[in-house]
């Protein structure tokens, strides 16, 4: 059987905390990748530093470890990379809970409007991710969609939300994790793939759900345009 399962983040404007723990929530329930939606794009660097800095100890950046983490991102960057498509491995999860740096390659992140990323020409603003054999779009602020992304995703991935939300319009569907901080209730989410059926759950960081899984009842008929 075939499985993909990501965790979803958004909206954490600067609670590293509430980052860390629905990374160490998600993780625990088997998110083998990671989508961060935005609400504060620099977060998710903020947080593998600050999670570098804990694996250290609290002792202060040597020359040693520049040289440790210059080989590792090397060693990274020389990797074949892997379709998005695919699960990695155990002794890969292993690796990446070991490592502070492997973990950012198993992030996708999009920009909020508010964000100097947001206009930076080489950050693209949405991103097309396939989960399984289904494209999937990426964006903080929904608002952000044009035709061209409605007419070609079967589902969208969204920040910008004060709760989780799983919205189906049409053959379409809309997912957001909720917010991180800013609302009532701080939230994530998991999209899980099984072969080709896929599903949506979200929960609150001490694992309580808030979402029971539901899944996307997909119409596959649906062609991408080309121009």
């Amino acid at each position: 059987m075939s499985q993909d399962v990501i965790g979803l983040l958004s909206d954490s404007h600067g609670d590293l905390a509430a980052f860390d723990a629905a990374y160490e929530l998600l993780r625990g329930k088997g998110a083998q990748r990671f989508i961060f939606l935005g609400g504060r794009y620099t977060d998710l660097d903020e947080w593998i530093l600050d999670r570098r800095e804990r694996s250290r100890g609290g002792r202060e950046y040597s020359g040693a470890d520049f040289i440790q983490d210059v080989a590792r991102w090397l060693a990274v960057t020389e990797q074949k990379p892997r379709p998005r498509s695919l699960s990695v491995s155990l002794d890969e999860l292993k690796e990446l809970d070991a490592d502070p740096l492997l973990v950012r390659e198993h992030f996708l992140r999009t920009p909020e409007r508010d964000s100097l990323q947001y206009r930076d020409p080489a950050i693209p603003r949405k991103m097309l991710d396939m989960v399984g054999d289904t494209l999937c779009c990426l964006v903080h602020d929904k608002n952000d969609l044009n035709r061209d992304d409605l007419v070609n995703a079967l589902v969208f991935i969204h920040g910008k939300e004060s709760e989780p939300k799983l919205v189906q319009i049409g053959p379409r569907y809309f997912l957001s994790p909720g917010r991180l901080a800013g609302a009532a209730e701080q939230t994530c989410a998991l999209l899980e793939r099984e072969d080709r059926t896929l599903s949506f759950s979200a929960f609150q960081l001490d694992g309580k759900v808030v979402v029971e899984r539901q899944q996307l009842l997909l119409d596959r008929r649906s062609k991408l345009t080309l121009k």
